[in-house]
């Protein structure tokens, strides 16, 4: 199965994407990942990144698609994949096109303010990148490699309302798009909560696919 996760920065995708990829032994593909890893290096290319990265804008698209198109035609996307974080664009879905035929797209929906009071309460280790809610680990070190506990830049809230207005003009208009395939599940409630309908979709379609 090939599989979009869209919806807006914070809403869940993240977490959804990775029970999906446990049950359906498909891969998780994140752009941010992706393009954190990136950024680690020390070279123009990287550092043109990181900036724009930093202002909660978005990578021109010839970047993304090109860096996606090299991943998914790695040996463990044969089975399928699970795309968070892109296409982002109308132009970038219909680069996708021309790459992949998707299956199904699954709109996580959450509301802005829930969005913002999510993230901006959300840590990173600064080590191996475990993600913690201030909630559930308010000691400032992580709980797996004893590493400090940051703020990343993307995850403060001017940067992420900046990040949610940009999601509005650009990402919004591909559920239009992908309408013909689209399935909408609600991540107001637990994570279990939001992948048991996500889950009893995917075992239908994956049985339709095969």
């Amino acid at each position: 199965m090939k599989i979009i996760l869209l919806g807006a920065p914070g809403s869940g995708k993240g977490t959804l994407a990775k029970k999906i990829s446990r049950d359906f032994n498909i891969p998780q593909i994140s752009t941010g990942d992706l393009f954190r890893a990136i950024v680690r290096e020390d070279n123009p290319f990287a550092n043109k990144v990181k900036e724009i990265m930093k202002s909660g804008g978005l990578v021109p698209d010839e970047i993304t698609v090109e860096m996606v198109k090299n991943r998914i035609s790695q040996d463990d996307c044969k089975k399928g994949f699970i795309l968070d974080g892109f296409p982002r664009t109308v132009p970038q879905a219909e680069a996708l096109e021309k790459i992949s035929q998707i299956d199904s797209v699954i709109l996580v929906e959450l509301s802005h303010d829930t969005i913002v009071e999510r993230l901006s309460s959300r840590r990173t280790c600064s080590n191996c990148g475990e993600i913690y809610s201030t909630d559930d680990n308010n000691t400032g070190f992580c709980f797996k490699c004893n590493s400090p506990l940051i703020q990343r830049d993307d995850d403060k809230p001017e940067t992420i309302r900046h990040r949610l207005e940009v999601y509005e003009e650009n990402t919004a208009p591909l559920i239009n798009f992908y309408s013909d395939r689209l399935f909408k599940v609600s991540s107001a409630g637990t994570p279990e909560e939001t992948y048991e309908p996500v889950k009893a979709f995917l075992r239908d379609l994956e049985a339709g696919v095969e």
